[in-house]
């Protein structure tokens, strides 16, 4: 008992954290947009999880074991502060213009899921992992948009940025993605896990198809303009 108070208290103070954050970065870029203000959080947060999950790995020999097992101190500290990250999020979603509704469930499942791996302390490991594989290819998201608002949108750095998000995505969700819905559906699991291993990989192959036309016309359009005199002066 005494140690789920803690891990309450630790998401308390985690989006206390956050939002604390993130009325610095407002203020620091006050004359920037609400927007590029909680993207610079999210890539904080972005960079803090995957470091916070390598270091809860016992065994890199085989990262996601053990399976369906009761999730360690560490595990559940981890994952503590990813919701704590969503909570804020997702108020800060609510006053953002850019209000989506798609967004916001994202964030509900994705509290919901990781609140009944905490609740229940079951399948730390898998939860953890998937952790890294989502999170591995965000800070790469967000200097896209960044990026684009500092005023290097179409440049060749803008473009690295794109290729470099879709080749990490691509690896993270596409080959590590699978590999974790397989042992996640063939270990002991509770059928929630299991569905929620099944969801992130099918949302993931809708991103991935995304991605891929994203990339293909970005470099579509920077052949054309690599080929206007002038245009990439």
């Amino acid at each position: 008992m005494g140690e789920e108070y803690d891990i309450v208290n630790l998401i308390a103070l985690g989006v206390i954290s956050w939002t604390t954050v993130f009325l610095l970065v407002r203020k620091i870029f006050s004359d920037r947009s609400f927007e590029l203000c909680n993207r610079i959080v999210s890539t904080i947060h972005g960079i803090l999880a995957v470091i916070l999950a390598s270091l809860s790995v016992e065994d890199w020999s085989c990262p996601v074991c053990p399976l369906a097992s009761a999730s360690t101190p560490k595990q559940r500290q981890v994952l503590a502060v990813t919701v704590a990250y969503l909570i804020y999020d997702l108020i800060c979603c609510l006053f953002d213009v850019k209000f989506t509704l798609d967004n916001t469930v994202h964030h509900l499942v994705s509290i919901v899921g990781l609140a009944a791996g905490l609740a229940f302390q079951l399948c730390g490991s898998e939860q953890v992992a998937a952790l890294f594989i989502t999170e591995i290819s965000s800070p790469f998201l967000h200097a896209r948009e960044l990026l684009k608002e500092f005023g290097y949108r179409d440049t060749d750095l803008n473009l690295a940025a794109d290729v470099l998000f879709a080749v990490i995505f691509s690896v993270a969700r596409m080959v590590g993605g699978p590999y974790l819905t397989f042992v996640t559906l063939t270990a002991n699991n509770p059928l929630l896990i299991k569905a929620m291993a099944v969801g992130l990989q099918l949302v993931s192959v809708f991103w991935f198809y995304k991605i891929v036309k994203m990339v293909k016309y970005k470099l579509t359009k920077r052949r054309k303009l690599v080929g206007m005199p002038g245009k990439l002066d």
